[in-house]
């Protein structure tokens, strides 16, 4: 399985987000998945943000564009490359001021590009080009923003990431969020860890079984 793993904390020994999504691969190693892992830390290596160049050279049709407008797409389109190349996907972060990372949203936005990762059809519609590959999100929360908690209704990160990756084709992502984190005791910040490393064991249950479920359909057709 080829993963495409990206951190975007600006924590790095002390990021719990960093922190779990090492367990989570770890775990599908120890449960026998075969890993070859594409990685890319967004808090140092951000993509640049959209400007003027960006937006018109995107809208451009390929054979249209110009060579400063094929240079200032280059960094988008090896981005696009790595994810297509993928098998899954593992996005980790923590949330900031109820959402993303602003060098995540900043990579949302590289590779979210019409006729290369969403696709218009005639009558209209969109489909999205990331349609085969599993997806994880593995988020950290300072406060507990899970159902009936004073703070359930301020989760933008959720819904946004819901709707910019169901956009490019990914409509059944898998969520371990690890929440109460800060605001909250000792004892009740490491439940929340125990707690998500236990789903995120769960979930490499899942790929690894499906991996293997996999591999046995491959060697049955070519017996």
């Amino acid at each position: 399985m080829k993963l495409f793993h990206v951190d975007s904390s600006a924590k790095r020994d002390k990021s719990n987000s960093r922190a779990l999504a090492r367990h989570f691969i770890q775990s599908l190693r120890d449960q026998g998945v075969d890993l070859e892992i594409d990685y890319l830390d967004v808090s140092v290596d951000t993509p640049a943000h959209v400007d003027e160049a960006f937006a018109v050279a995107t809208y451009r049709a390929p054979e249209d564009r110009t060579d400063e407008m094929k240079a200032r797409l280059a960094d988008s389109d090896a981005l696009c490359a790595r994810m297509f190349e993928a098998d899954a996907f593992v996005f980790a972060m923590p949330m900031y001021n109820w959402s993303m990372p602003s060098a995540f949203k900043a990579f949302i936005d590289v590779v979210t590009r019409p006729a290369l990762t969403y696709k218009m059809t005639p009558d209209g519609n969109i489909v999205g080009q990331f349609n085969t590959q599993k997806t994880l999100f593995i988020t950290t929360r300072g406060a507990d923003l899970r159902p009936g908690n004073v703070f359930a209704g301020m989760d933008a990160l959720t819904p946004a990431l819901k709707a910019a990756f169901g956009f490019i084709g990914v409509d059944a992502p898998t969520f371990v969020d690890a929440q109460p984190l800060q605001f909250s005791d000792a004892a009740a910040r490491e439940a929340a860890l125990i707690r998500a490393k236990a789903e995120l064991d769960a979930v490499a249950s899942q790929w690894a079984a499906e991996e293997r479920e996999k591999l046995d359909a491959t060697e049955s057709t070519t017996a």
